[in-house]
């Protein structure tokens, strides 16, 4: 069962260069095609939940995961069917572009090591640690704060090489916003955005990039998606949360912080996940977020966008599951379904399942 978990996971991330390679913007997508671009953190996901649904539907799902920022703008641009960002729209951007936001699935951003000779998975760090070592105040792997938080390892005289995403990314977003909430100094430094000005390390485009960056560079440091992470074999530390229990990343870790998201009040339904009081909880989870036109000029393409989420909602626990993502509460995926009530055609709702 392990091996084939393994060998969806490989099918899914894998399968993202393939569909980057094959695609391009500016090509005409046809009838059975949906085009959307963006955020990274959940293209595995996506990927596998095309997979499937081109295999019972017939309808293909071009993707391409360019980074949040990238994604934003075609939506804006109106050149793909869907744009999708793991950051939150401004909701006064979505209302001069004419914009609906609606979560897909929820998932995780993980740290995670490179450190030749010691074992990243038994590793801890705490939240301010992590944000001292991308504001360059902590150098070197066996500094003093780093040793505290890990009595009977031994920690090289490396130096840390912190990488970070070089696009305008959502990861970014949720990871400076984890960073932000629990070191004042991080966030009256460098604060929470897509994109931010680092005061150390290097950049990589994508999940995929760090992640790469990570693997070849003997002591780094980076932040990922966490299906990048488990198809990499990546270490990643243990952190402490807000209610100071040590924490491994796991799904049920994510599944408890997703459970304390209170969606009913929460502005175009950007409900928060970070740092979350609870001894079980992650402290870095987010929902990942579509950008989809209020008024298409081509309601039907539209309507192919919710008819796929509408199936991911209704069939793609099992990948989700595989890949580790928090599918949403299904009473948040029935708000999602009343919000495509919003996008309209000829003056007309493009979701059938308008009122």
């Amino acid at each position: 069962m392990k091996f084939m978990k393994n060998q969806l996971r490989r099918t899914a991330v894998g399968a993202i260069a393939a569909i980057a390679a094959l695609t391009s913007f500016g090509a005409v997508a046809s009838a059975d095609e949906i085009t959307g671009a963006g955020a990274t953190f959940p293209q595995p996901v996506y990927t596998r939940w095309a997979e499937q649904y081109a295999a019972s539907n017939g309808d293909t799902l071009n993707y391409q995961g360019i980074g949040s920022g990238a994604g934003t703008t075609q939506i804006i641009n109106r050149t793909v069917d869907f744009g999708a960002s793991d950051a939150p729209v401004a909701p006064e951007r979505l209302a001069s572009n004419n914009l609906l936001q609606f979560p897909a699935v929820i998932g995780a951003v993980v740290v995670s090591v490179n450190i030749a000779g010691v074992n990243g998975n038994d590793l801890h760090l705490t939240g301010p640690v992590v944000a001292d070592i991308y504001l360059g105040r902590i150098r070197m792997w066996n500094d003093r704060r780093i040793a505290a938080l890990n009595p009977g390892v031994t920690l090289p005289a490396v130096a840390i090489a912190p990488v970070y995403r070089a696009d305008s990314s959502g990861t970014t977003s949720i990871f400076t916003s984890y960073l932000g909430a629990v070191s004042l100094a991080f966030q009256t430094t460098i604060g929470a955005g897509s994109s931010v000005s680092w005061r150390a390390g290097i950049g990589a485009p994508g999940n995929a990039g760090v992640a790469g960056a990570i693997r070849n560079t003997n002591g780094a440091i980076g932040y990922v998606e966490y299906a990048y992470a488990t198809e990499n074999n990546m270490a990643t530390p243990q952190l402490q949360n807000r209610s100071g229990a040590w924490v491994r990343p796991n799904s049920a870790a994510f599944a408890a912080a997703a459970a304390t998201a209170n969606w009913a009040s929460a502005p175009n339904m950007a409900a928060s996940m970070i740092n979350t009081a609870g001894q079980a909880n992650w402290p870095i989870v987010s929902a990942t977020y579509i950008l989809l036109p209020k008024n298409p000029t081509d309601g039907a393409r539209s309507l192919k966008v919710m008819r796929f989420f509408d199936w991911a909602f209704n069939n793609g626990q099992p990948a989700a599951d595989q890949l580790h993502y928090i599918m949403l509460p299904e009473s948040v995926r029935a708000q999602v379904r009343q919000r495509w009530c919003q996008v309209r055609s000829n003056g007309q709702p493009v979701w059938s399942g308008c009122h």
